[in-house]
């Protein structure tokens, strides 16, 4: 995770259709939306990026969290989300998460 990121910033707010993992500070939040697919797959749909963070490595971290998160759980994902299918191709190590 980038040096200006700090995993204790990310929070996941998980409901029975879906959720998000929300990354927050200097009262802005960028966000990785999910939906439940079935009890052991999600489809990760949209990661949102404000422009304050931009660069800093926010939406690596909050992708980085979301796989630590189904891995632990043994949960798959289906990245319609264009930026995890980047990160995807980018962190063959995730294929075991990532279909």
């Amino acid at each position: 995770m980038n040096q200006t990121t700090s995993d204790d910033r990310i929070t996941r707010e998980d409901g029975e259709s879906g959720g998000r993992w929300v990354y927050r500070a200097d009262d802005a939040e960028a966000e990785m939306t999910y939906s439940r697919l079935r009890t052991a797959k999600i489809i990760v749909d949209h990661t949102g990026v404000p422009d304050a963070f931009r660069g800093q490595g926010v939406g690596l971290a909050l992708a980085e969290r979301m796989v630590a998160d189904m891995r632990s759980e043994g949960m798959r994902v289906i990245a319609l989300c264009p930026f995890v299918k980047a990160q995807a191709q980018r962190h063959p190590d995730w294929a075991d998460v990532i279909e």
